[in-house]
């Protein structure tokens, strides 16, 4: 085999992907700590055991190559997740630090995502049959937690820390004001005032007109 051919290129980058989840199993007790949300809460924990569940099928994938499973270090994943350390000491409201966790989660699954399709891509060009479908079905879950992390940003997080940017203000102009008792009364003294004065007004009008007649 060619030094630095595809399959050796194939092997370095599952040995940087096992790395990557590894550093992702001691991230994301942190995340799930920090979150407020009791479903975001619910998605890292569910996510934690699916990583878990991940590391055990890329030790597969290298026992299907008869490799064996070690990792390297992913400089990658190292930055994001110091990235969210960053996050983790925000001085922020509760919604807008969930909205910062989930930003921080995305960006890992992202670049899962970018990784483990690469993986695929090369594992089905060189006839790993076995390995290209156990790196999809990761892949897939990679894509499930990210979907499922935009719809909780969504669906309400994301919002509810925007309300709290804002001061939870309303626009006026996004709703009229409903007319209090006090102003109901001063609108119909108002009108009563406008009708006498086209009253009064009537039969002065009328005068002038005769006069021009005469």
């Amino acid at each position: 085999m060619a030094q630095g051919s595809l399959h050796d290129m194939f092997i370095d980058e599952l040995r940087d992907t096992y790395d990557a989840e590894k550093q992702l199993t001691k991230a994301l007790p942190k995340l799930a700590k920090a979150a407020t949300s009791t479903d975001l809460r619910a998605a890292f924990e569910q996510h934690l055991q699916e990583t878990r569940g991940q590391i055990e099928r890329l030790a597969q994938v290298f026992e299907s190559l008869g490799e064996k499973p070690r990792g390297k270090h992913c400089d990658g994943m190292a930055g994001i997740i110091e990235e969210g350390k960053s996050a983790l000491e925000e001085d922020a409201d509760e919604a807008t630090m969930d909205a910062l966790l989930i930003a921080s989660a995305q960006r890992a699954e992202h670049y899962e995502m970018a990784a483990y399709g690469t993986l695929v891509s090369w594992a089905t060009a060189m006839g790993h049959t076995e390995a290209a479908q156990l790196l999809q079905e990761t892949l897939d879950e990679e894509k499930a937690t990210d979907e499922k992390l935009t719809t909780l940003a969504e669906g309400g997080i994301n919002q509810q820390a925007a309300d709290l940017a804002h001061g939870g203000d309303q626009d006026e102009d996004d709703e009229p004001m409903a007319p209090t008792p006090a102003r109901r009364k001063q609108t119909g003294a108002a009108a009563k005032a406008t009708a006498r004065s086209v009253s009064s007004r009537g039969p002065a009008r009328k005068a002038t007109t005769g006069a021009r007649k005469r």
